[in-house]
């Protein structure tokens, strides 16, 4: 029974990884999983320099899921490479680097003083809202998406993922635009945009008022989002959106995801990547499917 699936020309020993922001650079999950049974680490967001996020109360929950404005908080760059690096390198499981910026010239930046580290893929976080062009994200404009991934791609030296926001009308046209671009994968969907209002306090329950929304409600949406990017483009997709169980990546797989990141489930039950590792196979051996590869896209 084979779980391998290739990304981009790296090959991961099963599709199931780590959403980004949910894992931290998978010390804190070191104790409960077993790193080395994972696809991928997916780490989180890092920028040039730290971040210091957003206010706080930046967690809220909410019906089938939850709602954060963390606001890619991070210890940056140099951190990064002397203390999370070196940390993943002890397993026998892929490095996925996320990366954020304000500017192209700070994703730039990043990517650079990746090149030379173990990183084996770079998720480039195109959701934070781009400062100079008066704080629409990045994601939310083709026309800038298809830029982004070009300059990002002309400083990478590893394969190039972007991931792409939901909160878009079209989300085949981002991701032709991140095609364009030069990308090497996707990854979709990042957050919704969501709100909560505390009745009692009467005000909002994110000091930012608005987070992003994740969790298992968010999971028919992303379905139908990575089944439309899959029959746009030609490039291998990484589904998240919910995935709490093995039943939730095999419908990702199917869709036409190459492989899926498990994110919120994370917080409730620290073992879900492992049961959903696990899942899978159990899932292969009940069907008979031999290569897990013959899932991808099986349903058109």
């Amino acid at each position: 029974m084979d779980t391998r699936v290739t990304i981009a020309g790296v090959e991961l020993k099963n599709p199931v990884m780590t959403a980004s922001g949910t894992f931290g650079s998978g010390a804190e999950y070191g104790e409960m999983v077993d790193l080395n049974r994972l696809g991928a680490v997916v780490t989180k967001g890092v920028a040039n320099v730290p971040w210091p996020g957003n206010p706080t109360p930046r967690i809220a929950e909410v019906y089938g899921g939850m709602l954060n404005a963390i606001g890619l908080q991070n210890p940056g760059i140099d951190v990064f490479i002397e203390r999370d690096i070196p940390f993943l390198k002890q397993y026998d499981t892929r490095i996925i680097v996320n990366v954020c910026g304000k500017t192209t010239e700070d994703y730039v930046e990043v990517v650079e003083r990746l090149g030379d580290t173990a990183a084996d893929l770079l998720e480039i976080n195109i959701s934070c809202p781009n400062v100079k062009e008066g704080g629409i994200a990045f994601g939310q404009d083709p026309k800038a998406v298809e830029a982004i991934t070009r300059e990002v791609k002309r400083h990478a030296k590893q394969p190039v993922i972007m991931k792409l926001s939901p909160n878009v009308t079209d989300i085949t046209v981002m991701a032709k635009a991140a095609e364009a671009g030069g990308a090497d994968a996707l990854s979709l969907i990042n957050t919704l945009t969501g709100m909560k209002i505390d009745i009692h306090r009467r005000t909002f329950a994110l000091a930012n008022k608005t987070g992003g929304f994740s969790g298992p409600a968010v999971k028919p949406v992303a379905v139908r989002m990575v089944y439309q990017a899959a029959n746009a483009v030609k490039l291998p997709i990484i589904g998240m959106g919910g995935v709490t169980t093995a039943e939730d990546a095999i419908e990702f797989l199917l869709a036409g995801a190459t492989a899926v990141s498990v994110g919120t489930a994370n917080f409730f039950n620290p073992y879900a990547t492992m049961e959903i590792v696990d899942g899978i196979e159990a899932y292969m051996k009940k069907y008979g499917v031999e290569d897990v590869k013959e899932l991808i896209g099986a349903v058109k």
